[in-house]
């Protein structure tokens, strides 16, 4: 395994031990660009209320920026379960397909996922031949996109988790059709919900992600100590309801082909 490059201005890099040839980095809200508050400064979320014009050149001066192969292959996240395959970057005009999670084995394609709390969860494969990067609220993260995306990738035990920053055990308070979600399934699952007022439970969903990928077969799960609620470098729904989106991206680098 060597070591991750150093982040640049405005990102995050996964501290995980991806093998020789995988790239992540977290976008945050240090990160320069054209939005205007409440979406400042590089919201690349394009359905949540900012100007088309930013999202646009925020999106456009990430490669530039960041020094990525390609632009990332942008989804339309709707919560569900659906994986999409990429096997080249995505042309000037294309629409982003409706899915919550990507994978790839093409050296070069950036993938990219959108959260704003939600957790993002990338993938890889141990030996770097395949990376993936998933989308999970809880809708999705009980309806199984997680297991989806491990679907595609191969023996599990062979596959690195990297958990994404996302609302904390601290900061999120839920009803109980979320807890049910999770705990009529799964019993264990109790064990990430602290009761507070009657019918509301704190929710530690990073927690639950891991315990899904451990009973996937994932040995190497990492992450998760992060809460974008509480902390100011990430956008949060639930601290603001009217705020951007940031990104996290995984590819293989073109020189590892």
């Amino acid at each position: 395994m060597s070591a991750a490059p150093p982040a640049l201005p405005g990102t995050l890099v996964p501290d995980w031990p991806a093998p020789p040839g995988v790239r992540a980095l977290v976008t945050t809200r240090g990160l320069d660009g054209a939005s205007a508050a409440p979406f400042d400064r590089c919201n690349l979320g394009d359905r949540c209320g900012d100007d088309p014009a930013a999202v646009a050149a925020n999106r456009a001066g990430l490669v530039a920026r960041l020094g990525l192969p390609s632009p990332p292959c942008w989804l339309r996240q709707v919560h569900g379960i659906a994986v999409e395959a990429f096997d080249a970057p995505p042309g000037p005009a294309a629409t982003p397909r409706e899915a919550d999670a990507a994978w790839t084995v093409r050296p070069g394609v950036v993938l990219a996922v959108l959260t704003a709390d939600c957790l993002p969860v990338l993938l890889c494969a141990d030996d770097g031949s395949a990376v993936a990067a998933v989308h999970a609220g809880w809708r999705g993260l009980a309806a199984g996109t997680v297991e989806a995306a491990l679907a595609r990738l191969g023996d599990p035990a062979r596959l690195l988790a990297w958990i994404g920053p996302a609302i904390g055990a601290a900061s999120y308070e839920v009803g109980a059709e979320v807890r049910d979600a999770f705990v009529t399934a799964d019993a264990g699952a109790e064990a990430a919900f602290a009761a507070t007022r009657p019918g509301h439970w704190m929710c530690d969903l990073a927690a639950l992600a891991r315990r899904r990928l451990h009973a996937a077969g994932i040995r190497h799960v990492h992450g998760g100590g992060f809460d974008t609620f509480a902390d100011p470098r990430f956008y949060s729904y639930r601290r603001q309801a009217r705020t951007g989106r940031f990104a996290s991206l995984i590819w293989r680098d073109p020189s590892m082909r």
